[in-house]
């Protein structure tokens, strides 16, 4: 038989399924009263004579058990373990254990939802994910049961989604207590409960049905029930080791391996992931047998921040100040730089503390770059409004693919036009997607990497983001018209990353510069060649532009410029002397003499930049990734504090 509750004016009511027909049961009796008895009576009641009929297309679906009283989740798929492993990194080998006893936490059963349900993203996660699942439910009560025993315990069988935080439950694991947040924003259980009579089982007794998964008509994974290592019998068996199992107790099977994202998540190849679930995301679940349930995913608010406890093993550092001298006051905010055109700043200029601008033309402006996240974009768009208000944004220019650069461009209104160069446009398509930046705040990445990243990267929020792809590309120059001034754009890279855009007024006498100009802070060679940054600072420099606002840190003039090519020309020549001695990377980066640089912010980054010379000199040199350059800053910057 199938079971389900439903809404009605009344509140919930159970009925029992005949086709696509409900027959309440009486009014007041519930699925979770009936499960220690009397269910199936129940149920052959209210199909021999029933007092009224409902069609199942008719009513809201609510959870078969609403509210249960406990939810233990259990791991009973252990390739679905060895997928997530292998997602983070590791090889997908098992400790011993895993093989020894069945692995469960504990649910929320405040937390469970409909078959058809909205469901929030959890607040602070960008890493938002589904689990496939499927559950038994108690009926009799029990304690110290065989496996034998336990399967008749097992009134029936449900759908479930574990609703995950992946970046949350990441960052959770490392304090080895269990599960927390992350598993802490939904459950799903639906459309009806099953009962065992009415599933087909395999030769050993495992349910065996065919699973799928999909996110926006896209098929996620499939897989089937009979695959499990530990089967339902055992786990509950488990469970009531000492423990009085009570009706309606739920226990979910884990997922069904490949039937997550996460599973799906290679960091060796990056382009190939879909992303995490994002607001209207549609997630549809099938079982053989036990029906389907689709759900929309939709946004959450934002978490109230906790302040962090001191921790007693670090020793505060001095705070960050940038040592350059600014044309302007540098203060966050927005600051006029020239006529009709505005630069927003944002101190100190570290990682993600980026520039943007605003050009203001008659009855429409173009925007220069967005922030890193949507928080800073918003503050910064209303922050802009005195002018916008008068000339809208009909604009947007991408100075390159950084997300510092660009992630906050889907609060733009739908006619802004977005330009890029092409190089930029095809690095949004291929780097690594915004909400996987959260990698870089939740990853046990040891003690040294983890507190340098989530120091420099851990006070955004990358959760919502959804890359703008640019409109219009252009190669190597292109001019805009807006609102009757010239504007130019020219692309200058490959340098810091494989396209480099600086945006020129001429009539302002005011240059853009992007990440090609970081002032006070020490630029980073992600690209290359060393030589063309160079290059590129002497076309800045003949532009004769006398306000020059850079990517990071305040605004300068052509001495900003200069003193950034004079760095660039210092890592060469240290970095060819170090190569000529026959030293490693490692010694050549470590013991650089950064002369009058060194009080740079962020001056580990020379290690990035001797990286790429070293490259350029012996191109056969093997290739590090961006957290094995990471580690070595980290480490750099570590030995000099």
């Amino acid at each position: 038989m199938r079971f389900v509750t439903y809404a009605t004016a009344d509140g919930d009511r159970a009925g029992v399924l005949d086709g696509d027909l409900v027959h309440p049961l009486p009014p007041g009796v519930t699925l979770a009263g009936l499960l220690a008895g009397g269910l199936r009576e129940a149920g052959e009641r209210a199909l021999a004579e029933p007092g009224e009929v409902v069609p199942l297309a008719g009513v809201t679906l609510k959870a078969p058990i609403p509210t249960p009283p406990s939810i233990r989740d259990c791991l009973c798929f252990l390739d679905h373990m060895r997928g997530c492993l292998r997602a983070m990194g590791a090889s997908g080998e098992l400790e011993p254990t895993w093989y020894e006893i069945p692995a469960f936490y504990f649910g929320n059963p405040a937390t469970v939802v409909g078959p058809h349900d909205d469901v929030p993203v959890s607040p602070g996660s960008a890493w938002f994910d589904f689990e496939l699942e499927i559950a038994a439910v108690i009926g009799a009560p029990g304690r110290d049961l065989t496996p034998e025993q336990a399967g008749s315990h097992i009134a029936g069988y449900t759908l479930m989604c574990d609703w995950s935080a992946r970046d949350l439950q990441g960052l959770e694991s490392q304090l080895k207590i269990g599960q927390a947040k992350g598993k802490d924003g939904a459950t799903t259980l639906g459309p009806w409960l099953v009962t065992p009579d009415e599933l087909p089982t395999g030769p050993d007794g495992r349910l065996a049905l065919g699973v799928r998964a999909e996110v926006n008509g896209e098929v996620v994974g499939e897989g089937r029930t009979d695959a499990m290592d530990w089967s339902f019998a055992e786990v509950v068996s488990y469970a009531s080791r000492g423990v009085e199992l009570r009706p309606g107790d739920v226990f979910g099977s884990g997922t069904v391996p490949g039937c997550c994202l996460l599973e799906h998540l290679d960091f060796g190849d990056l382009g190939a992931f879909r992303g995490w679930l994002k607001d209207g995301d549609v997630v549809r679940l099938h079982a053989d047998g036990l029906g389907e349930v689709r759900q929309t995913v939709r946004a959450a608010t934002a978490p109230h921040p906790l302040p962090r406890r001191p921790d007693p093993a670090v020793v505060p550092r001095p705070a960050r100040v940038n040592p350059a001298r600014s044309a302007v006051p540098y203060t966050e905010g927005l600051h006029q730089v020239g006529d009709g055109v505005w630069a927003w700043l944002l101190p100190d200029g570290g990682y993600g503390r980026s520039n943007a601008g605003l050009v203001a033309g008659d009855g429409a402006s173009l925007l220069v770059d967005t922030l890193y996240d949507l928080r800073l974009t918003a503050a910064m768009l209303d922050g802009m409004r005195p002018v916008t208000d008068r000339h809208p944004i009909s604009h947007h220019v991408l100075t390159h693919a950084n997300g510092d650069h660009t992630h906050g461009g889907q609060l733009l209104a739908g006619s802004v036009r977005v330009i890029a160069a092409e190089g930029t446009a095809h690095e949004m398509r291929t780097e690594l997607p915004p909400e996987l930046t959260a990698a870089l705040q939740v990853m046990d990445l040891g003690p040294t990497l983890s507190r340098y990243l989530r120091a420099r990267f851990g006070d955004y929020d990358f959760g919502g983001i959804r890359l703008r792809a640019p409109d219009q590309t252009f190669e190597r120059r292109l001019s805009v018209e807006v609102g009757g001034r010239e504007v130019r754009l020219l692309d200058l890279g490959p340098a810091h990353t494989g396209a480099d855009t600086v945006v020129h007024v001429p009539a302002a006498g005011v240059l853009f510069a992007g990440d090609l100009l970081f002032v006070g802070c020490t630029p980073i060679v992600w690209s290359g060649p060393i030589a063309n940054w160079i290059a590129a600072c002497d076309t800045m420099i003949a532009l004769d532009a006398p306000t020059v606002v850079p990517g990071h840190g305040p605004v300068t003039d052509a001495a900003g410029v200069r003193a950034v090519r004079d760095y660039l020309s210092h890592v060469v020549e240290q970095a060819d002397a170090a190569h000529a001695k026959g030293l490693d990377l490692r010694e050549a980066a470590f013991g650089i003499d950064l002369a009058q640089y060194a009080a740079w912010l962020d001056a580990e980054r020379v290690v990035v930049n001797v990286y790429q010379r070293y490259r350029e000199i012996r191109p056969g040199q093997p290739v590090l990734d961006r957290f094995a350059l990471f580690a070595l800053m980290a480490e750099w910057e570590a030995a000099r504090s």
